[in-house]
């Protein structure tokens, strides 16, 4: 039985191979992104020196995907991406995408929410894969922080309209921020 509440340690030995702790077997950067789709932490680490590495290995995780053709990111946004590393004053790059990413990690949650609530389409088969697949998605990309992006069972109407409108008003601050960005990096 394993705790899902503590991130799943991975160790690289010396060779590059990288072993699950729970499971005292070897995987690959695919079974490791396979385990943070499912919504696992993961934490890895050099068994010789106990370097953090997990910072690395996403990132190669993500340049994988990327370089298959599952783009996700804008070349627009890799370039600024890329620029926001070259200043020497503190880039609001990190905080820009953290609360970009929690804006719509929250608007998605009640997207998902309101369509579960007021669509039959909702209770077909592979919604609630969607679902859970795009909750893990959000975590993965949050660092985890973001807190809990379970749906609600239940959502009244006028919950539905203030949710609207929130959603409205995230769009609105994510436009500004983007734009807000835009300008700094000119």
């Amino acid at each position: 039985m394993t705790d899902d509440s503590r991130p799943l340690l991975i160790k690289r030995y010396a060779s590059r191979r990288l072993y699950n702790t729970e499971t005292s077997d070897y995987v690959t950067l695919e079974d490791i992104a396979g385990f943070i789709r499912a919504g696992r932490e993961v934490q890895i680490v050099d068994l010789k020196s106990g370097d953090d590495l997990t910072r690395s290995y996403l990132l190669q995780i993500i340049a994988e995907h990327e370089s298959k053709g599952e783009a996700v990111l804008p070349l627009s946004v890799l370039t600024d991406l890329v620029r926001s590393y070259t200043g020497s004053a503190p880039s609001v790059v990190p905080d820009f995408l953290a609360s970009s990413f929690e804006m719509l990690r929250s608007g998605q949650s009640k997207m998902m929410e309101n369509m579960t609530a007021m669509n039959p389409m909702s209770q077909m088969p592979g919604v609630k894969a969607m679902q859970e697949s795009q909750q893990a998605f959000f975590k993965a990309m949050t660092g985890g922080w973001a807190g809990n992006t379970a749906p609600r069972e239940e959502t009244t109407a006028a919950e539905a309209d203030g949710s609207k409108e929130e959603l409205d008003a995230i769009r609105k601050q994510l436009a500004d921020m983007q734009e807000m960005l835009a300008k700094m990096n000119k």
